[in-house]
């Protein structure tokens, strides 16, 4: 459920393999973001105003875990209900939580979070949503079935993009000056007709569906002078997902000076390049269930 980046428009309903692909691929990415905001996820999760210590957390749209894990790291006797509607992703959940022994704190739960019937969810005293109720199609709907789920005086934090990150650092000479904006540009303008709630202020939203707002804070993500691996991976997967989106929309020669960065056997592929950036913010809204 959880999706931090564009989809690559589908090619049919039929390309199961390439779904898998697809999925993968999308997890992967997850797995970066984890890794690379590792920091900035931890300090939304001590940011997070707790009462007391949660016994029962609710991760929707979990993805591979980037909060689950984070949240099982802030509150140490807490157990944690991942829900995604892809098994793949939880499955990832799993091993991953096979390798850091806190498989007997996770559960996960395989779900459409659009469909009017939820599964059990247990009696939280917290749920988190990250980058997740923004792709729903009815999340007023959504939020009322949190409220109703949350054990009464329970907090309820969701974490929104601003935007996807950006890799290229803003004063370097480029071949071709601004094409990460124009890249983000056009996908911007797919996402206000496909994701209409990216972006949107959850603030308001959480009051009408009977919430007791606590506060909200943005998180401001910029890291820079310090390339790793991880960073050139996680930089060249987005980008790759960002074309799939944008190529319909992009002049055919910033659409050569991408395919070069995206090119791993290029002398100028992002992978050889020392001078990536992450900037992007995450803004978190955290609302109580009224006793």
């Amino acid at each position: 459920m959880t999706h931090t980046h564009p989809h690559t428009p589908g090619h049919g309903t039929h390309h199961g393999t390439q779904r898998v692909a697809d999925a993968g691929v999308e997890a992967e990415i997850l797995d970066l973001d984890a890794e690379v905001l590792a920091e900035h996820i931890a300090a939304i999760t001590a940011w997070l105003p707790v009462e007391a210590a949660p016994d029962e957390i609710v991760d929707l749209g979990c993805g591979t875990g980037a909060g689950t894990f984070a949240l099982l790291a802030r509150f140490p006797e807490a157990r944690v209900t991942a829900v995604d509607s892809s098994a793949e992703h939880l499955e990832r959940l799993r091993q991953k939580a096979h390798v850091a022994g806190v498989r007997d704190r996770v559960r996960t739960v395989q779900a459409d979070l659009d469909s009017r019937d939820w599964p059990d969810l247990g009696a939280p005293d917290l749920i988190w949503a990250s980058a997740s109720m923004h792709h729903l199609a009815a999340p007023d709907r959504a939020l009322r079935h949190v409220h109703d789920v949350l054990e009464p005086g329970g907090l309820f934090a969701v974490v929104e993009l601003a935007g996807f990150p950006r890799f290229l650092p803003e004063n370097a000479p480029e071949e071709r000056p601004g094409l990460e904006e124009r890249c983000h540009a056009a996908t911007d303008r797919l996402h206000a007709e496909h994701v209409p709630h990216r972006g949107a202020d959850w603030g308001p939203m959480l009051t009408a569906a009977g919430f007791a707002r606590q506060g909200e804070r943005t998180i401001t993500v910029d890291i820079q002078d310090s390339p790793t691996e991880a960073l050139g991976r996680y930089a060249l997967g987005s980008l790759q997902r960002i074309r799939g989106a944008a190529a319909g929309s992009l002049v055919p020669k910033d659409l050569a000076a991408l395919d070069r960065l995206l090119d791993v056997d290029s002398p100028h592929s992002i992978l050889r390049r020392t001078d990536l950036v992450v900037r992007t913010e995450r803004t978190v809204w955290a609302a109580r269930r009224r006793n």
